[in-house]
């Protein structure tokens, strides 16, 4: 499997853009070939997305899918673009 990781620095406004349209970016990422999860994080002003898929074509596709719903969504909010890591898993525990 392959994660991708997105780190918002000062992104409340977009935390909360999210929480408010939460059934909609579901939606968006169920769509995604491969997915098999998604986590959003928030600590205090940061945002971090951990998305899960079965390959990187799914992860790439989420992080495209992501940018443009940040872009449509997050007009007046200016959030800067995120600090992105990925990689394929290696150990996992469930």
């Amino acid at each position: 499997m392959h994660v991708t990781l997105r780190w918002y620095a000062g992104a409340s406004a977009l935390a909360d853009a999210m929480s408010a349209n939460a059934a909609e970016i579901e939606q968006l990422l169920r769509g995604v070939p491969g997915f098999v999860a998604y986590y959003a994080v928030r600590d205090g002003e940061n945002v971090t997305t951990v998305t899960v898929c079965q390959d990187k074509t799914g992860t790439d596709e989420s992080t495209r899918r992501a940018a443009a719903w940040v872009k449509e969504n997050m007009k007046e909010g200016g959030v800067a673009a995120p600090r992105i890591s990925e990689g394929d898993t290696y150990m996992s525990f469930l």
